[in-house]
């Protein structure tokens, strides 16, 4: 079975010392990306650690596919105990580093400790260097890229650093790479942040050498000349359907569709795009890179769940505005989802809907923690009692913009998602729209008889967070193409997934998590007989739990 090569870096930014350590068995089992990390946070992470103290560690991994030319490999992983959920989670992030990072010769590198002062680490195949910036403190995104450039002879691709963000602990705070690409949702910028690492520079020439087959030029030339209409609006494109089906988070839940949908949908974005985006080696160049000229407003996206949170779900009609606020976030090192919706939250409660003036001071409030952005920067599941609103979030995590009211399906999926209500650990909404060949898909209603396709799918998408292939490679990556490519039988691959998983559950457990942090903040049809019947073909415990005798070695 295909794997990564490269030994695991320890890099203890308290002492720092660094150990070098063999996980050949490790990366065999479990391939690269995800799977390495959730095993070896498993295993070295203690199930009492704080997420902000220095036990936890951060853990950053790419995957075989990271050394072939393939289209939807330009992405890495990054996996610790998130300060937002309380649990173990992995955050992917696309863009330019991954392969940065594969040259580095390491098919893991985790953070541990607490620097004494804020530092900037620098690795690479000739070791590990250590440099005091305290002249960043408090730099945002752009500022500390260009100090690294200019100083430390560096590309933007080989970057991956924290704004004020994370410097300030907000709980869900990103870390950035090649500017506005970001592992965004659960906070692990807080977690480096809390170590004192501003930076992060990965580089050298020691890239593993991985024989991939010819299938990779197929998929590379199909994904060149295939006519996607992601190519012109990215996700957003989705944007128009989710309000038609009654599906679209506006006015912070509160409403399921939005009057001023034409101001912020794929149609709205394509007229601001004005160049291709892409990650590395992608032929599909499915990203937005956006300006508006007139209002001095350039950045990448929004994707549809940005344009939810800070459009719809705020009351903003204007994609301007949205592309300011997702600027804006870029900029400080906040996940722009969560960001959104804690705002959302913040004009739900004092009737400032559409407030955009509002919106971009809360944004810089919430990344400095300075008056109420300290209180927002706590997230909606520690404040909305304090703020008066319902907590619109599954262990922690606030919800993403695909409808669970409306697709049942993808409603059960954020409930027993270990990350908490994220849209992207099944994908499940893409089967119910949907976005798939109609032999594929299923219908939007009801959640009996949906849990054999919701495990499939979370086992699926765990594989290619190990590989590690973009989730958007669905209509390319077949059965047979996933078994060329990593030699081996689908099933076997499955499973692999299913030892993820299993292995996040099983870690959460020891932290308190069972079928109680398993709720939705609304009903959906035979929930509690869907929840037996997905923990019982996962042949875990009726409470949620994973049994001794279940957890993978």
């Amino acid at each position: 079975m295909l794997h990564s090569k490269g030994p695991l870096l320890t890099i203890d930014v308290g002492s720092e010392e660094t150990a070098e350590t063999r996980i050949d068995d490790t990366a065999q089992t479990y391939i690269g990306g995800r799977g390495i990390a959730t095993k070896l946070a498993h295993d070295r992470v203690p199930f009492d650690a704080a997420p902000l103290g220095p036990e936890n560690r951060l853990i950053f991994t790419t995957g075989p596919m990271q050394t072939s030319n393939m289209s939807f490999t330009g992405r890495m992983n990054c996996t610790g105990l998130s300060p937002l959920t309380n649990g173990l989670l992995s955050s992917n992030a696309g863009g330019f580093l991954s392969r940065h990072f594969a040259a580095t010769g390491y098919s893991a590198v985790e953070f541990t400790g607490v620097s004494d002062e804020l530092v900037a680490v620098h690795v690479s195949d000739d070791g590990v260097e250590f440099e005091a910036v305290p002249h960043l403190e408090d730099t945002t995104i752009p500022e500390t890229v260009a100090h690294l450039m200019s100083e430390r002879d560096v590309d933007t691709e080989q970057t991956a650093v924290i704004g004020p963000a994370g410097e300030q602990q907000v709980r869900f705070a990103s870390i950035m790479t090649t500017e506005e690409r970001a592992f965004g949702r659960g906070g692990l910028g807080a977690v480096l942040g809390s170590k004192r690492v501003k930076a992060i520079t990965f580089g050298g020439d020691s890239r593993p050498d991985i024989n991939f087959p010819a299938e990779q030029m197929k998929i590379h030339r199909e994904a060149a000349t295939d006519d996607h209409i992601m190519k012109q609006q990215g996700t957003v494109a989705v944007m128009d359907l989710a309000n038609e089906m009654n599906g679209l988070p506006s006015y912070y839940f509160s409403q399921q569709t939005f009057e001023g949908v034409e101001g912020i949908n794929g149609d709205a974005v394509a007229e601001k795009k004005y160049k291709k985006g892409t990650c590395s080696a992608c032929a599909f160049a499915c990203k937005l890179p956006t300006r508006d000229e007139g209002r001095g407003v350039e950045t990448e996206g929004p994707e549809f769940e940005v344009a939810m949170a800070f459009g719809s779900n705020a009351g903003v009609d204007d994609i301007v505005d949205v592309m300011k606020s997702n600027q804006l976030c870029d900029e400080f090192g906040l996940d722009a989802i969560s960001t959104g919706n804690v705002i959302a939250a913040y004009l739900a409660a004092n009737d400032e809907f559409g407030n955009r003036e509002l919106i971009w001071s809360l944004v810089e409030k919430i990344a400095r923690r300075e008056g109420i952005g300290d209180t927002l920067a706590e997230g909606i599941d520690r404040i909305y009692d304090d703020l008066g609103v319902e907590n619109w979030s599954v262990k922690g995590m606030d919800f993403a913009a695909h409808e669970g009211r409306i697709l049942h399906g993808q409603g059960l999926s954020y409930a027993v998602a270990n990350r908490g209500a994220d849209h992207m650990y099944a994908t499940f909404y893409s089967i119910e729209y949907p976005l798939v060949p109609q032999e594929e898909a299923v219908a939007p209603e009801g959640t009996v008889g949906k849990t054999d396709r919701l495990i499939e799918r979370e086992n699926l998408m765990a594989l290619n967070d190990s590989g590690i292939v973009c989730k958007f490679s669905r209509d390319f990556m077949t059965t047979d193409r996933y078994e060329i490519l990593f030699d081996a039988d689908f099933a076997r691959l499955l499973d692999v997934g299913a030892r993820i998983v299993t292995l996040e559950r099983h870690f959460n457990n020891q932290r308190g998590f069972d079928r109680e942090n398993d709720r939705l903040p609304y009903e959906i049809p035979d929930f509690e007989a869907a929840l037996d019947e997905y923990y019982g073909a996962r042949g875990w415990r009726s409470d949620g739990t994973v049994p001794q005798r279940r957890v993978p070695q």
